[in-house]
């Protein structure tokens, strides 16, 4: 029983390794909150291109980041370093991210072939950078601890992070490039985008100081070629379930990417996008509630809960209109209250799936299989983004003009009804996910005893 107690003891998670390990996701989340909420309206409005450039750029972005992303991946978790296999690139990537964040947000003088030319190779050179940081950021959450209720703990700490550095970036931003703006051909978006991620940078290092790997891999499960990692994630059937899940995700973008030109044109004020990253925040707290959930129900029958909730919430939205300002954010808050709790439950369950292929095929690949949450994550973001540029085009989106009422309804059932279509298919694919709790406790319990049902060809 002592042993048994010491072993627990051992795996918990402080609460400054958590509060650490959140910071991180939040400092690294104010690039992805800036380049996933502002970047297209920095493009078409500032830097002066065409949505349907801004649109091809982000495609050809992810054709990029399907061959980067695994690839990455794969040599992470070939990797076996001194200090732990994920943790030291939390070291130096923030640096990066920094530098990186801060060139794709200048508004460059020239023709509109070379900005164009400038915002795809930065746009691209930043999803790919962002990409070996955000891969070891979510595998830390499979060796802060094996015990499931401690990592349900750091991942909804990961994904409060994302939120609160998304709802930061969406809050401070506005208010930041308003008092950068005087005499500035940027709208102040360059000083502004400069200020957040230096506070970004120093929350990022905060987390790699006060977080440690304490699930180390030994003997032949810690030895992993870059070809086996492909094939650890070929043979990981429940990862995809959850990966289309989190796919869904795009409905849900498509309407984030128009959220300043619903504001600034349907409701006539651009400032109340800091208003929703506000809210963003607090709802983000509800996410607290998740391992309490977890801890009584399966996450899959949670998920499905929330998925309707937010299908009956968004079709009271529509409803309501857009008359009235504070109905609308209103309504976003009930909404973003109810998808956030959703989060969290897709990084649990993805780090569940890592014990999955371990026990079928000996190797424990963390990085491959966040590959996988990381490059949907974009892909979706991207997808959207090219999307809401065609759809913008598609509504007779006309910039810096007075738009017709079929473009202002066009942006409102994209922000409002869209989604519902995403939380549908999200039910669909949750009714396919056989790897529940008590199969995961199962395959834990094997693991720890050294048994293995081996059945992929490695």
């Amino acid at each position: 029983m002592n042993n048994i107690n010491n072993v627990q003891l051992d795996q918990k998670i402080s609460l400054k390794a958590l509060a650490s390990y959140f910071g991180f996701g939040m400092g690294q989340c104010f690039s992805f909150g800036l380049v996933g909420t502002f970047i297209l309206f920095f493009y078409t409005d500032i830097l002066g291109i065409s949505p349907v450039a801004a649109s091809t750029i982000f495609l050809i972005a992810r054709v990029w980041d399907a061959f980067n992303d695994p690839i990455f991946a794969g040599l992470i978790d070939s990797l076996n370093l001194k200090k732990g296999k994920y943790r030291p690139f939390l070291g130096f990537m923030p640096f990066v991210i920094c530098i990186i964040t801060i060139l794709t947000f200048i508004n460059v003088d020239g023709s509109i072939a070379y900005k164009t030319f400038y915002a795809g190779i930065t746009y691209i050179l930043w999803g790919t950078l962002y990409t070996i940081s955000d891969l070891p950021f979510w595998s830390m959450t499979t060796v802060l601890s094996d015990e499931p209720q401690e990592r349900a703990k750091a991942a909804t700490c990961a994904m409060l992070g994302v939120n609160a550095g998304i709802g930061l970036s969406m809050t401070i931003f506005p208010y930041l490039a308003k008092f950068f703006a005087d005499g500035r051909n940027d709208q102040g978006y360059l000083p502004a985008v400069c200020v957040l991620m230096v506070f970004g940078l120093v929350l990022m290092l905060n987390g790699y100081f006060n977080t440690r790997e304490k699930v180390r891999p030994q003997g032949d499960a810690a030895k992993v070629t870059l070809v086996q990692t492909f094939k650890v994630m070929a043979s990981n059937k429940p990862l995809f379930i959850i990966l289309a899940v989190f796919f869904m995700n795009i409905f849900t973008n498509i309407g984030g990417n128009l959220l300043v030109y619903f504001f600034t044109y349907n409701l006539g004020n651009g400032e109340l996008v800091a208003v929703v990253g506000t809210i963003g925040i607090c709802c983000s707290l509800v996410c607290l509630v998740t391992p309490m959930l977890t801890a009584r129900f399966r996450k899959r029958d949670i998920f499905i809960v929330l998925c309707v909730l937010e299908i009956l919430a968004r079709i009271g939205f529509y409803f309501t209109g857009y008359e009235s300002a504070t109905s609308v954010l209103i309504w976003m808050a009930i909404v973003n209250m109810i998808f956030m709790m959703t989060n969290p439950l897709v990084s649990a369950m993805i780090a569940d799936t890592v014990e999955y292929s371990y026990y079928h095929t000996g190797k424990r690949c963390a990085a491959i299989t966040f590959a996988g949450q990381n490059f949907t994550g974009k892909l979706s973001v991207a997808i959207s983004g090219g999307l809401a540029g065609l759809l913008l085009t598609f509504l007779n989106y006309v910039p810096n003009a007075t738009q017709s009422t079929e473009t202002l309804d066009g942006i409102f059932f994209c922000i409002a009804v869209l989604p519902i279509f995403g939380a549908i298919v999200r039910i669909i694919l949750l009714k396919m996910y056989t790897f529940n709790e008590e199969e995961h406790a199962k395959v834990l319990e094997n693991i720890k005893q050294g048994k293995f049902d081996i059945t992929a060809k490695l």
